[in-house]
């Protein structure tokens, strides 16, 4: 860790990082599932979806520097590099082989769902470490990511 002038004690901003560079991975490996989802997309409904997953990315591009931004005003080393994004990320890998709009809104949304799980789930062991600007980062993740999984699973829902 850097030195910094921030008051949380050095132990405590290791403990943040450490959650904030595993969620820094899963968010730069969402953003490409992302873009895997948007170049390869197929199908009649092959417009919407690329744009639509396009806007996703997009979007997560924004999470990944709140993400590790907040790593470095800690003190802290933001690890963006495909080999720690491989070594870190707990996101199910996608599968390249497939081009049917269906089938991406099916596996991106279940990347989706989980990105957002795991991010509730840091705003839980933030708000338990006292670091309410962190859960609040994480809260406005979980939002956006909220949003995206219902647009995205909205392509795999129908009128009853």
């Amino acid at each position: 860790m850097h030195q910094t002038k921030n008051d949380l004690p050095l132990k405590l901003r290791a403990q943040i990082a450490t959650t904030l560079q595993d969620r820094l991975a899963d968010s730069i490996d969402l953003m490409l599932q992302g873009k895997q989802a948007h170049w390869n997309v197929k199908g009649p409904s092959f417009f919407s979806l690329h744009e639509l997953f396009d806007k996703v990315s997009e979007d997560t591009e924004e999470y990944v520097d709140l993400i590790a931004e907040r790593i470095v005003q800690l003190g802290g080393i933001a690890e963006g590099t495909l080999q720690s994004v491989t070594k870190r990320s707990s996101l199910p890998a996608y599968p390249l082989e497939i081009s049917d709009g269906s089938e991406h809104v099916a596996r991106f949304s279940h990347a989706l769902a989980y990105f957002g799980e795991l991010a509730r789930k840091a705003i839980d062991q933030m708000n338990e470490l006292n670091d309410a600007d962190t859960a609040d980062i994480f809260t406005e993740i979980s939002r956006g990511v909220d949003k995206w999984l219902w647009m995205v699973e909205a392509h795999a829902q129908s009128e009853k």
